[in-house]
């Protein structure tokens, strides 16, 4: 494992959140609603996404282009916008995870030595 340089693990924290949403829409399009609740529900009611923090990471990978937008009807008959994950999302997804996976681990080792 080599050393990270500190930016990057900034980023790695950073990221998380755009991580969550990214694996959420592996599953398939969803509206910024769903997106929040899939991803408290996948937690155990843990991790709860406020919208303030929400929509502005999602107009964030929007501009990046690892997500796309369109508008639908939602659950209740509303119009919502829909999320999907494009292909260039996909493969930050698998990026950002094995970014995660080894920050993880490092932090794993410190809190929980052998």
């Amino acid at each position: 494992m080599t050393r990270q340089d500190p930016n990057d693990r900034g980023d790695l924290l950073r990221g998380a959140l755009e991580m969550l949403i990214l694996r959420t829409l592996l599953a398939g399009p969803l509206h910024g609603y769903a997106i929040s609740d899939a991803i408290l529900s996948s937690s155990g009611d843990i991790l709860e996404v406020e919208e303030g923090s929400l929509y502005p990471a999602l107009y964030r990978m929007q501009r990046r282009g690892w997500i796309e937008a369109s508008w639908g009807r939602s659950e209740n008959n509303r119009r919502a916008k829909y999320y999907t994950l494009s292909p260039e999302g996909r493969r930050q997804f698998e990026l950002a995870r094995a970014r995660w996976s080894r920050f993880s681990t490092a932090v794993n080792r410190v809190v929980e030595p052998a």
